[in-house]
């Protein structure tokens, strides 16, 4: 039983990297956003926090440093929740349908399914970051501190991408993906310390957007990744990503199960409408 569950991992792993290899269009697009923001909005604010040290540094920072860590999380972000649009894709071509139904437990399908997408959004992060280098903003990702951002960046890349399977099951139809884009994307990120910091949320007397931003579990997933860089305690941070991994991870098993939600389509009689 083990080695067919590790063979069908394998298997649907490899199928999303095969199917990204064709995709020349989809690294392109994925590295252009956060390289604009990297290139063009951070060179307006290139010194904005060079007034003031904020934790985890220790000095003074341009701002194209200060948003790098959440640039790589927008990286994760934007793909996690396109392994949404994927899944109601092959959901209504019936591919996603006929993987359900094979002998494994579905849980450790959608696990599967979970983990391919992790992959893809480390790949594209790697690259991300790369070409932020060459750019010339480098992030200390190479050194002693590396096992700390590698947990760091799996975790999140594990917790976006079940938010976007959550998501896929309720996401009926292609369509609506743009609603997810406006109400759960755009609020995520931008609601968060990827662009600022807390403190200057609550200076600036935004107070409701700074209270939103500290329950935001994609703050916790870019300010766990930021620590990391410069191997600092990110307090509870680490603690939120893995709970809201495995609260997405069970409530999209939940909404998943035969006796519900889609699953339950696969019981419908072969000319029900």
């Amino acid at each position: 039983m083990i080695p067919h569950a590790l063979q069908a991992l394998r298997a649907i792993v490899m199928r999303e990297l095969f199917k990204f290899s064709r995709q020349y269009g989809r690294l392109a697009s994925a590295l252009v956003r956060p390289l604009l923001w990297l290139a063009v909005f951070a060179a307006g604010f290139r010194n904005v926090f060079g007034v003031s040290i904020v934790e985890p540094y220790d000095t003074y920072i341009p701002y194209d440093v200060y948003i790098a860590p959440g640039l790589v999380g927008m990286v994760l972000l934007f793909n996690g929740m396109q392994s949404s649009l994927a899944m109601v894709y092959d959901r209504e071509m019936g591919l996603m349908r006929l993987l359900l139904t094979a002998p494994l437990p579905r849980p450790w399908i959608l696990f599967s399914k979970l983990c391919a997408t992790a992959v893809l959004s480390l790949a594209q992060a790697v690259a991300f970051v790369v070409v932020a280098a060459l750019l010339g903003t480098a992030l200390p990702v190479w050194g002693t501190h590396t096992p700390m951002v590698l947990l760091a960046a799996v975790s999140a890349a594990l917790m976006l991408g079940a938010l976007g399977l959550l998501l896929s099951v309720h996401i009926k139809q292609l369509e609506n993906f743009a609603g997810t884009m406006n109400f759960v994307i755009f609020p995520m990120y931008f609601m968060s310390t990827a662009l600022y910091p807390l403190w200057k949320l609550e200076e600036s007397g935004a107070g409701w957007i700074y209270q939103v931003a500290r329950f935001n579990p994609f703050t916790h997933a870019v300010e766990w990744l930021r620590f990391a860089l410069y191997g600092k305690d990110a307090g509870l941070s680490p603690w939120i990503v893995l709970g809201t991994l495995l609260l997405c991870f069970g409530l999209a098993s939940w909404g998943y199960d035969p006796q519900r939600g889609f699953g339950a389509l696969s019981k419908r009689p072969a000319g029900a409408a």
